[in-house]
């Protein structure tokens, strides 16, 4: 026998790389097979633990729900809600909201609005070099240690008129056509005003998209996800300090999508409207042409305004001074204080989002209902940004 028909022979079975790593077979047509064929796996629903009776399995996860509150133990809330469907469909009815608990589980979490009784804290770490604000769950990085739990980064990405700040639930990948993106914020010239830009339809009306970039499909995936969309859900403006005065920066924030009428005794934000569980479709993302057919967005109530504290001149020590209730130690032009611009100087005056410096390049971020935790770090992000017109 030659040794060409040995090897013609042994073509079908395992080849060796010229790293030493085994592949896998391949046909004439080079598209690869799987090594085992008629081996066939039961679908996760056909297990045992699909088939515990429904008032036992709430009562397991109700338990671990309420028992781990922080993380990283809150992961076993995660894990039961990845065994099967059966279970995630229970974890879903049994997980509560920020607003009910103050914590966060899921992504869609960072989209729900916080605490009524008392404010998340969280804190930011900013990398100047890589010029990355990573947001996390917990009081300071040094009381938090291990406890603090990732929720979102932003990467700033400068350009010629305007500077973008693409938020993504990855800390390595800011991509706006990739899963991760959760939205962007964008600033003008002068850095004065700024737009912050949600990837998910808003719940309370229909907002015609900013702009939006089809996502390429490849053929190996199986549900791909509808075109990325941007929607405006808040502006902030800045204003401008044209006789160069010192003091603090004037802040007022447009929230598009929430009602000031929210914030009143019994109040309640619409639900929300998750799209990336829709069937890809050219409707999903709207045309041009097709915008004019959307329906009309339905009159609604007086947006949420919020407006910086102002804070009152100190004596002795010679500097504009807020009360952070000890959670800023730093003094920076960027501290800032939000309240309902409608409450302003009132009794009845609360804040509803602080942000302040503590260490060298870490800020701690404090929102409370009914900002989000992703609109809060976009609010904090315009602070970060060069306003040479403002300051």
């Amino acid at each position: 026998m030659h040794l060409r028909s040995f090897f013609r022979d042994l073509r079908g079975g395992k080849q060796h790389g010229r790293d030493g790593k085994n592949k896998q077979p391949s046909e004439p047509n080079h598209h690869h097979q799987p090594i085992c064929k008629d081996v066939e796996i039961p679908p996760p629903q056909d297990s045992l633990w699909a088939n515990l009776p429904p008032e036992l399995l709430l009562d397991i996860i109700s338990r671990v729900e309420a028992a781990e509150i922080q993380w990283p133990a809150r992961r076993s809330v995660v894990s039961c809600a990845s065994v099967c469907k059966t279970w995630r469909e229970i974890t879903k009815e049994v997980n509560r909201s920020p607003e009910q608990c103050g914590s966060f589980t899921f992504p869609i979490s960072l989209k729900q609005p916080g605490s009524r009784e008392m404010p998340i804290q969280c804190f930011i770490r900013r990398d100047r070099a890589s010029s990355i604000y990573t947001l996390y769950f917990g009081l300071t990085p040094a009381l938090s240690g291990n406890s603090s739990k990732f929720l979102m980064a932003a990467k700033r990405i400068r350009k010629a008129t305007k500077t973008d700040f693409i938020i993504s639930l990855s800390g390595n990948d800011f991509s706006e056509t990739s899963e991760n993106y959760a939205g962007k914020l964008r600033s003008n010239f002068l850095g004065s005003k700024f737009f912050i830009q949600d990837s998910e339809i808003p719940s309370n009306s229909v907002i015609r998209p900013s702009g939006w970039s089809w996502k390429r499909i490849s053929s190996k995936r199986v549900s791909p996800r509808p075109p990325i969309c941007s929607y405006n859900v808040a502006t902030i403006l800045y204003e401008l300090n044209v006789l160069r005065t010192r003091g603090p920066r004037r802040i007022h924030c447009v929230m598009d999508t929430i009602p000031v009428s929210c914030t009143q005794p019994g109040g309640n934000l619409p639900p929300i409207i998750r799209t990336s569980d829709e069937t890809f479709s050219p409707a999903a993302c709207p045309s041009t042409s097709s915008i004019s057919s959307l329906p009309k967005k339905q009159p609604a109530a007086d947006p949420l305004v919020l407006e910086n504290k102002v804070p009152r001149w100190h004596e002795q020590l010679q500097c504009w001074c807020l009360n952070f209730r000890g959670r800023v130690t730093v003094a920076s032009v960027k501290n800032f204080q939000l309240v309902n611009a409608a409450t302003s100087g009132s009794d009845d005056e609360k804040v509803i989002l602080q942000f302040g410096k503590i260490g060298k390049d870490v800020f701690t971020m404090d929102f409370r209902y009914p900002l989000s935790a992703f609109q809060a770090f976009a609010i904090c992000l315009s602070s970060f940004d060069t306003k040479p017109a403002c300051e």
